[in-house]
């Protein structure tokens, strides 16, 4: 059940506070930027000029942590009524090869995460059209560490990065580099999240990789309660 998950293995938990401290930083983050906003609109007749455009890369963050964690905690819909027609073991063969769908899937949109992503980051590219056969040669002709975003403005404790990424000259908004970092970063974790579980149907500790009935089973539960009374 999504609400008694817990990670079994070092790796796992640390994967589990990060992710769940994220989304918390994250939802803290919208509602304060947006609440303040709101307050200098309506009293001060002012507003953050950047705050819209925060707001939406959070939100980006916040969609690509939220696939992930779903995958987790087994909060994915799905259809299940054809499958269930089916004996337990041919339920748990067709999970599997569910789950390796999924797994080669989010391989893929991690190589075209990177991909995109790395340009921004000044690193090279992955080669290979379908599945990474290594890094590309550094080619800086291409690169885009330069560019930045429309508004957000660009912190003073990073200007350390300007002569890594922008040759020494100076940035005037955030790079937008850094906000597209959780593109390779949000796949990489739904790849683990997958693979993690992938291997929990194997073992039999999970029957697929969608929710549960925990809806049926709580209205049976509580019509077999009112009975009891």
């Amino acid at each position: 059940m999504a609400s008694h998950y817990r990670p079994n293995t070092a790796l796992g938990r640390i994967v589990n506070e990060v992710e769940e401290t994220a989304i918390a930083l994250i939802l803290g983050l919208m509602t304060l930027i947006t609440f303040i906003n709101v307050i200098l609109r309506y009293g001060f007749n002012t507003g953050l000029i950047w705050g819209l455009e925060a707001t939406s890369f959070l939100f980006a963050w916040l969609v690509l942590f939220g696939v992930s964690y779903a995958v987790k905690v087994t909060a994915h819909l799905g259809v299940d009524a054809v499958i269930n027609l089916f004996s337990p073991s041919t339920r748990r063969v067709l999970a599997l090869i569910a789950g390796a769908i999924c797994v080669a899937y989010a391989a893929l949109l991690m190589k075209g995460a990177w991909d995109y992503w790395a340009n921004f980051a000044n690193l090279p590219q992955t080669e290979g059209r379908w599945f990474p056969l290594g890094l590309e040669e550094m080619r800086r002709t291409s690169y885009r560490g330069w560019y930045e975003t429309v508004d957000i403005p660009f912190p003073e404790w990073l200007r350390w990065i300007q002569p890594i990424m922008n040759e020494g000259e100076a940035y005037e908004k955030l790079p937008r580099f850094i906000p597209y970092a959780i593109l390779p970063f949000g796949m990489a974790l739904l790849l683990f999240r997958f693979v993690q579980a992938t291997l929990r149907i194997a073992r039999g500790d999970a029957e697929s990789l969608i929710v549960s009935h925990e809806a049926e089973d709580a209205v049976e539960e509580v019509r077999h309660m009112n009975k009891e009374d």
